[in-house]
């Protein structure tokens, strides 16, 4: 809705918005669990309404007073297989498998000044569509990713090659 007010002495109307009240729909107040204890509701709401580096905290002071242990989550665990050990007894410890990683990052971490201009030509032949300019950026700008998803053997490979021409290089 506008309302209209007069602008100067002409008769001349100028539209502008009046203020309307609107309510503000939280998590809390779409979708209320029935049987959840009202205690519990109070607290949800408290701990909801507060910022970021209170909720660490807050976080820090509870795993302190109830002795709460950091727990590994394997990076490699796949939904079915989390939901098969959360599952699991309290009582058997989980096995941890020792998976070979089969793709890697190749990270480029520093260059030797001698070295730059033939890194600068390496890397534009590694990246596709980088052109000379391109690539001397992102050599100027180490570290930084070369390559991802690269198979074990051509990470090596590209590994040694730059590492021959005087960089340094991660896989990740």
């Amino acid at each position: 809705m506008f309302s209209r007010r007069p602008k100067h002495s002409r008769g001349i109307y100028v539209c502008s918005p009046i203020r309307s009240v609107t309510r503000s729909f939280t998590a809390t107040t779409l979708s209320r669990n029935p049987a959840v204890a009202p205690q519990i509701g109070e607290i949800v709401d408290k701990i909801e309404k507060l910022t970021l580096i209170e909720t660490a905290s807050l976080i820090l002071e509870l795993k302190t007073r109830l002795n709460i242990q950091d727990i590994a989550i394997p990076v490699a665990a796949t939904a079915p297989a989390a939901a098969a050990t959360s599952a699991a007894p309290a009582t058997t410890a989980p096995v941890e498998e020792k998976v070979e990683q089969t793709e890697f990052k190749v990270k480029l971490e520093k260059v030797d000044a001698a070295a730059k201009a033939k890194i600068i030509r390496e890397v534009k032949n590694i990246i596709p569509g980088v052109n000379l300019v391109e690539a001397k950026k992102f050599v100027e700008s180490v570290p930084k990713v070369l390559k991802e998803n690269v198979p074990k053997e051509e990470a090596e490979k590209l590994k040694k090659m730059l590492e021959d021409l005087g960089a340094t290089v991660v896989l990740e």
